[in-house]
């Protein structure tokens, strides 16, 4: 094995060294989302293991949805849709069901702030470390229905908060235009009643009951990248959990 490619002899499976070496470079951009991976022959030769090695690499990136294949064509860095991420990581669904409409979001205001102990935690930064707050209303069937407050570290995500507009599907932007492909999420749900600017933005009473999410989501690499907060009015709405 050697030094410049970062494979050495440890307690991980050499396969998953692979792994997360072809991942690295995905993150460091060498390989872009849509992009052809090199052959499973030519990664072996690379990387200087064999062949059944890199196809076991493959295998699991293939199985988390972070490379795909095209028979006869080759292996390629998946490149995520705005419908896949929507179906994938946005789980407030609308009452209506199927028939409701995609969720639009209304930009209230983009902040570069100092991260609070709790959003420091959230996102494993050091004490008052930039991050940018954006705070935004998702929409649906026309009904404000979801107040969200999204923390982003400032080192990954340069100047976004001289943005005087975004669009309404966040993921897909982070991919497509700071090369961070969210990988998971964790959310914590819980009751909480509804504050003052809860109410003016959601249209409701204060006081009123609300569904809280708060948010951790992950980088292909592991990184935290997002802590956000949403506040669903849930008189019309519930979160749904696909159990497979």
């Amino acid at each position: 094995m050697t030094q410049k490619n970062r494979l050495s002899p440890q307690f991980k499976p050499l396969y998953e060294q692979v792994k997360e070496l072809i991942i690295e470079r995905i993150v460091g951009g060498i390989w872009k989302p849509g992009e052809v991976l090199p052959s499973e022959f030519q990664l072996a030769d690379m990387l200087e293991v064999s062949q059944g090695t890199v196809r076991k690499a493959l295998n699991t990136l293939t199985e988390e949805n972070i490379v795909f294949r095209r028979q006869g064509v080759g292996t390629f860095v998946s490149n995520h849709t705005l419908q896949e991420m929507l179906f994938h990581f946005f789980r407030f669904k609308h009452d209506c069901g199927e028939g409701s409409e995609l969720p639009t979001a209304n930009l209230i205001d983009i902040q570069l702030l100092d991260a609070t102990p709790t959003i420091a935690n959230a996102l494993e930064l050091k004490k008052d470390t930039r991050v940018i707050q954006l705070h935004r209303v998702r929409i649906i069937n026309d009904e404000p229905c979801i107040r969200e407050l999204i923390y982003l570290p400032y080192h990954y995500f340069g100047d976004l908060h001289l943005e005087s507009t975004l669009p309404h599907a966040l993921y897909n932007f982070y991919q497509n235009t700071f090369n961070i492909s969210i990988r998971n999420a964790v959310d914590s749900i819980k009751a909480v009643l509804s504050n003052a600017i809860d109410a003016e933005l959601l249209e409701v009473e204060e006081n009123q009951p609300l569904l809280e999410v708060a948010r951790i989501a992950t980088a292909l690499d592991g990184r935290r990248v997002e802590y956000s907060i949403s506040r669903a009015h849930s008189a019309n709405m519930h979160y749904e959990v696909k159990i497979t």
